[in-house]
């Protein structure tokens, strides 16, 4: 065979041949492993995870028993699973999860990471270094923190996490208008005050004491997971715990890999996970965005005589006004002249801005005298057409 004969041949044949393709085993979800949870990152499957929520040993380096002013013992953290020889070892033991964690992301994963201060800011500077793409600190403040017995510095009463995406230019799931809703129609801060868990959602062992030192409330992940992850999301908690990922993920209606090198704890767990009932509703569940939402052209909210021609609009701090015509324009007289248009053309020109989302500057009076934005007759029309469409 000539060798330029021979380049022919084999594109005749690859395109006869077909090579069955490599597939990957699926994740082992709503399962809790027990292990180095390293070494079981590195046996996912590859890009296979949704969202990562990862609560690593902070290495509080506490030098020394912690006493009250009345010598009773604080019961602090005092497990051999948060002591590092030094800062470098706990920089390696960093840098290895991380790369673990980042292998397992899908590309458009992300992952958050809680820690104090004796850590957050070394486990940061490396997941900056691996690639990750840092979205947020939040803040969890604690309502109820526990004292500075000593009286030598400020009381701790924060927790720093970590949002970040796996790369700059991830398409990071962010659902924002379910994190609006769930403030009451603010946009959610960064500071999110939260209790320390305790109550009847504290674990505890038959002689009644901690089942775990560290275990994080219910309500902080319910924000975690309703924030960036959609339902049927696979979450992976390298250091599961007693299972609070797991817990708030069965309850969302996402699955969950829980990694746990401690069997007492991984116990706890899942006697805890299977208590819990499975998520309601499906559509109960989703947060659509308003951008994928139907369209309702303002017409629509006068042919269903949620108001009518002549009817008049304000905005909400009743300095600017507009009446309806019946074609759904507005017509606004100013010092200026009329404005006429849209109801977005016609709140930008009030205000002299170049765009204006009208459906939230414009208000209407209720029969009581509220003043409420359009948007929410918006809401209406499209839920009514959405129960008609699934009748």
């Amino acid at each position: 065979m000539t060798a330029t004969r021979a380049p022919a041949i084999l594109a005749a044949v690859s395109q006869i041949v077909r090579l069955p393709t490599r597939t990957q085993k699926p994740p082992p979800v709503d399962q809790i492993l027990v292990g180095d949870c390293i070494e079981i990152m590195r046996s996912l499957p590859e890009g296979s995870i949704d969202c990562v929520f990862a609560d690593p040993p902070y290495n509080l380096q506490l030098g020394g028993e912690l006493t009250r002013p009345n010598n009773s013992r604080v019961d602090g953290v005092v497990e051999a699973w948060d002591r590092f020889e030094s800062l470098g070892a706990y920089d390696r033991f960093t840098r290895d999860w991380l790369e673990a964690a980042r292998r397992a992301l899908k590309p458009d994963g992300t992952l958050w990471v809680i820690g104090s201060y004796h850590n957050i800011f070394r486990v940061g500077s490396i997941l900056q270094d691996l690639g990750f793409w840092i979205l947020n600190d939040v803040i969890w403040i604690k309502t109820n923190p526990m004292p500075n017995f000593r009286g030598t510095r400020f009381t701790n009463a924060h927790e720093t996490m970590i949002w970040a995406a796996r790369s700059p230019d991830a398409k990071y799931t962010f659902n924002y208008e379910a994190m609006k809703n769930l403030n009451e129609g603010l946009q959610m801060r960064s500071d999110w005050l939260i209790p320390v868990c305790g109550g009847p959602e504290r674990l505890k062992d038959k002689n009644g004491r901690k089942a775990h030192p560290t275990q994080k409330p219910e309500a902080l992940l319910y924000r975690v997971l309703l924030a960036s992850t959609r339902p049927g999301d696979i979450v992976l908690d390298p250091f599961f715990g007693t299972g609070t990922t797991g817990a708030v993920a069965k309850k969302l209606g996402r699955h969950f890999i829980g990694l746990e090198r401690e069997e007492t704890y991984a116990a706890f767990a899942r006697e805890r996970i299977a208590g819990i009932s499975g998520p309601v509703e499906p559509r109960l569940l989703e947060t659509p965005a308003k951008r994928q939402a139907m369209r309702i052209p303002f017409g629509w909210v006068l042919d269903r005589g949620y108001l009518r021609a002549g009817d008049t609009l304000v905005d909400e701090r009743l300095k600017h006004s507009a009446r309806i015509r019946a074609d759904g324009m507005l017509i606004s007289t100013t010092a200026y002249g009329d404005h006429r248009g849209s109801i977005h053309q016609v709140g930008a020109a009030v205000q002299g801005a170049t765009s204006c989302n009208g459906w939230t500057f414009w208000h209407f009076r209720t029969e009581a005298g509220q003043l409420v934005p359009i948007d929410v007759l918006r809401d209406r029309v499209r839920a009514e057409l959405e129960q008609r469409a699934g009748a």
